[in-house]
C-alpha cells in the first residue's frame, strides 16, 4: 500500500467560512435520519438495526446478525498528498456542526460517517472514532478531509440525552468491531479514542485481544481518580446551575491560542498572523457558549458519573490489553493528569508508545500541534537542477521523476537543509523523499531521552530510515527517491570554519548499492548555513574543558551509536555533540542538484570497486562543484536579503516563488 503525509508543520490554509458540515446518512425503512443507525444494541429497551459503510446488518435469527453487502465504495489508488485539506476546518466549524447535531431526536448512540472524509478508497483501512464527553463524533473535525484519503472513517455519535451506561458502549463498539474485523481479514482496525472514548478503546480492546487493532488514545480519562476535577464532583452534582458549566468549559478547553492558530497560513508576514490569530481568537467565543448546549446541566453530571464507570471498568481490564497503543497526552491537560497518565499506561501495557505536547490543553485534537517553523519561513530557498545536457534550470525539472533514485550531497549545519528540500520535492514532484539518517534518532540517546513530540518524530513519519545497507537496498528496492548524506553527523555537526567541506568516506558503497537497482545517482550541492548562523563553541572547544572532557568521552563510550566504526582518522568521528552558535540575520538556502549518473546496465560495478570507486570520485566532485557555484552565484541573488523577499513576499507571490539570480 502506498504512503500518504499528513504533516501538521506544513499546513498552510488560510481560515474562511465553510458550509455546515453534513454527514451521509441512511436508514433502513427509508425515511430521512441525520445520522447512521447503531447496530444490535438494546438501548431505553429498544432494539435497532445497523447501517454500516460497507453494508448493513439486519436480523439473522437467534440473536446473531448476518451481512447484506452493498457494493464497494472508490475505486481509486491511494496517492502521495501534499494538499490534504487540513487547515480548512476550525473549531467554528466544530460548533456550527454540533449544533445541527444535538437536536433531540429520541435515537440511541450510533454511527455515521462524515462526508468530508470523501468516499474511501479501495481496500482502506476503517478508523472508528469514539468521542469524549461532548458525544458529539466531531472531534475529529479538523482532520476529516485528510483522514478520509486514508481510511474509511466513522464515528460514533452519541445523543445528549443518552443515558446508555458504559457497558453499553462497550458492547456497541464491540460488536461492530467484530463485524468489520470478520470482514475485513488481514487488516487492522484502528480506534481513536478521546477522552472517555480512550477507556472506551481500550475496554474494547481488552476483551477482544485476538482482534487486530491499533489504537490512538487522545487524553484518555483512565486518570479520572487523579484529576483535578475530582474534589469538585459533589459541588457540581449539587447546584444545578449553569455556573459550573462556565467553569467546566474554560478548563477542557485548555488553550484557545493553539485553537485560533489552526488554518493560519504558515507563510504568512508576522503582522498577517497575527491580525489572522486575534480574528479567529474573536470567532471562537461562540464555541464557550455553544459547549453549554452540548453538555447541559444534567447531560454533564450524568458524563462525569460515567466517566468514573469507565476509569474503574477499564482499569480492571488493562492487563488484557494486548494491541498496539500509541498514547497521546497533553502535558497542560486541566482536567486530567494526561502527561502522567501517560507515561502509567506505557508500563503496564506492553505494546505502548506515548507522545507528549507540551502547551496544550485538554482538547488535543482541536489544537494546532505543530506550526511551520521560522526556518523555512526565513530561508526561503531557491532550488535548481541540471538537464541531462548540462543546463542549469530553476526547480526540479532536471531530477528524474522515476525511481530508484539516490540523491547525494552535503549536510548543512545541524541538518538545516533537510525540511525545506524535502518539502519542495513534495510540492514540485509530490515525491518523498526516503532520507537515511543517524540511528542515534532510531534507538539512541535522542529516541529515549524524552517521550515529548519532537523534530525527529516529524522525521520519521517522513519517510526517514536507519542509515544501514539493509534499509538503503530496502528503499531502493521500492523504487523509492532516496536522500543520502555521505558525510553524515560529522558534516551536520562541524566544527567553525568547516561549512561545506565535505567528509565523507573512502568506500564506495553507496555506489554499489545503486548499481545493483539500475538507481540513478543524483549528486547535489546545498549552501546557506553561513548565512543563518555562526559556529563561536565546538566539539574541540568542549573537550578543552575538563569536566566536560570526561563527561563527553564517558556518554560517547557508553551510549553513542557508532556507524564508522571501521573507519580511519577526521571522517570516522561522528561524536553528536551540538555546537554553539549565534543566530544572524536570516539569508537564504540554495540547492543545486548536478547532472544525474545512470547506472541503469551497470551491474559490473556491484563486483568492480575500482569502476565503483570513479562513480564514487565523479559524484563527490560533482557536489562540491555544485557547492562552488552556489557560494559564486547567490551573489547575484538580489532577494539574497531577507528584507527584499519580504517585500516582494508582501506584494507578489508566495515564498516559494519569489525570484533568484538567473542560472
Amino acid at each position: 500500500m502506498a504512503c500518504a503525509v499528513t504533516c501538521p508543520v506544513w499546513h498552510c490554509f488560510g481560515i474562511n467560512k465553510k458550509s455546515r458540515f453534513r454527514v451521509r446518512a441512511e436508514r433502513l425503512d427509508g425515511n430521512d435520519l441525520s445520522v447512521v443507525s447503531t447496530d444490535g444494541v438494546s438501548v431505553k429497551e429498544k432494539t435497532v438495526p445497523v447501517v454500516l459503510g460497507k453494508g448493513y446488518l439486519v436480523d439473522g435469527g437467534n440473536g446473531s446478525l448476518k451481512s447484506r453487502t452493498e457494493k464497494k465504495m472508490g475505486c481509486e489508488e491511494l496517492e502521495l498528498l501534499w494538499d490534504d485539506g487540513y487547515g480548512t476546518n476550525t473549531v467554528k466549524d466544530y460548533v456550527d456542526a454540533a449544533k445541527d447535531m444535538i437536536k433531540p431526536d429520541g435515537g440511541p448512540p450510533r454511527w455515521f460517517c462524515p462526508v468530508e472524509c470523501g468516499r474511501p478508497i479501495k481496500d482502506s483501512p476503517l478508523l472508528l472514532f469514539l468521542p469524549g464527553l461532548d458525544g458529539v463524533g466531531m472531534g475529529l473535525i479538523l482532520h476529516h478531509k485528510p483522514l478520509g484519503k486514508v481510511f474509511e472513517v466513522q464515528c460514533l455519535h452519541i445523543p445528549v440525552h443518552d443515558r446508555t451506561p458504559f457497558e453499553g458502549l462497550v458492547k456497541l463498539v464491540e460488536e461492530t468491531v467484530r463485524f468489520e474485523h470478520a470482514s475485513r481479514l488481514n487488516c487492522p482496525i484502528y480506534l481513536v479514542g478521546d477522552s472517555i472514548g480512550g477507556c472506551l478503546a481500550l475496554a474494547v480492546a481488552a476483551r477482544n485481544p485476538s482482534i487486530d487493532l491499533v489504537m490512538i488514545l487522545v487524553n484518555p480519562a483512565t486518570s479520572i481518580g487523579r484529576s483535578r476535577l475530582q474534589p469538585f464532583l459533589p459541588i457540581l452534582e449539587a447546584f444545578l446551575d449553569g455556573l459550573h458549566i462556565t467553569a467546566f468549559v474554560l478548563m477542557r478547553s485548555g488553550e484557545p491560542l493553539k485553537m485560533a492558530e489552526v488554518g493560519v497560513e504558515g507563510r504568512l508576514l508576522p503582522t498577517q498572523k497575527i491580525e489572522q490569530i486575534s480574528s479567529n481568537l474573536t470567532a471562537l467565543l461562540p464555541f464557550y457558549s455553544g459547549l453549554a448546549d452540548i453538555l447541559p446541566t444534567e447531560t454533564l453530571i450524568w458524563k462525569l458519573k460515567l466517566i468514573k464507570s469507565a476509569s474503574a471498568y477499564t482499569n480492571s481490564r488493562l492487563h488484557a490489553v494486548k494491541a498496539e497503543v500509541l498514547v497521546l497526552a497533553s502535558d497542560k491537560d486541566h482536567l486530567f493528569p494526561s502527561g502522567e497518565e501517560a507515561l502509567r499506561l506505557k508500563k503496564l501495557l506492553p505494546n505502548c508508545m506515548i507522545r507528549i505536547f507540551k502547551d496544550n490543553g485538554h482538547t488535543l485534537l482541536m489544537m494546532n500541534l505543530w506550526w511551520k517553523g521560522f526556518l523555512n519561513f526565513a530561508s526561503c530557498s531557491s532550488l535548481f537542477s541540471t538537464m541531462e545536457n548540462g543546463k542549469i534550470v530553476k526547480g526540479l525539472a532536471g531530477v528524474p521523476d522515476e525511481g530508484p533514485v539516490l540523491l547525494v550531497g552535503n549536510h548543512m549545519l545541524l541538518g538545516m537543509d533537510l525540511s525545506s528540500l524535502c518539502e519542495a520535492f513534495l510540492r514540485e514532484k509530490k515525491i518523498l523523499v526516503r532520507g537515511v539518517a543517524h540511528p542515534e534518532l532510531f534507538w539512541g540517546k535522542f529516541h529515549t531521552s524524552s517521550n515529548v513530540f519532537n523534530f525527529f518524530d516529524l522525521m520519521k513519519v517522513m519517510g526517514a530510515m536507519p542509515v544501514s545497507p539493509k534499509s538503503l537496498l530496502k528503499a531502493l528496492s521500492t523504487n523509492s527517491h532516496v536522500l543520502l548524506y555521505p558525510g553524515g553527523a560529522r558534516e551536520a555537526l562541524h566544527r567553525k570554519g568547516e561549512a561545506y567541506k565535505l567528509f565523507w568516506p573512502n568506500q564506495p558503497e553507496f555506489v554499489r548499492f545503486a548499481a545493483q537497482f539500475g538507481a540513478t545517482i543524483v549528486p547535489f550541492g546545498a549552501v546557506g548555513e553561513d548565512d543563518m548562523a555562526k559556529v563561536v563553541f565546538d566539539y574541540y572547544d568542549y573537550m578543552k574543558i575538563p569536566m566536560l572532557n570526561d563527561r563527553i568521552k564517558e556518554v560517547i563510550r557508553n551510549g553513542g551509536v557508532q556507524i564508522r566504526d571501521k573507519a580511519k582518522g577526521e571522517v570516522a568521528s561522528q561524536e553528536i555533540f551540538i555546537p554553539g552558535m549565534i543566530p544572524k540575520i536570516p539569508g537564504r538556502f540554495y540547492y543545486l542538484f548536478g547532472k544525474p549518473i545512470k547506472l541503469k546496465g551497470r551491474e559490473d560495478l556491484v563486483e568492480n570497486r575500482e569502476s565503483a570507486n570513479e562513480v564514487y570520485l565523479q559524484a563527490k566532485a560533482e557536489v562540491e562543484r555544485c557547492i562552488s557555484y552556489l557560494l559564486k552565484k547567490r551573489e547575484e541573488d538580489p532577494f539574497r536579503s531577507i528584507i527584499n523577499r519580504l517585500i516582494y513576499r508582501t506584494f507578489y507571490a508566495p515564498l516559494h516563488q519569489v525570484p533568484s539570480f538567473k542560472p
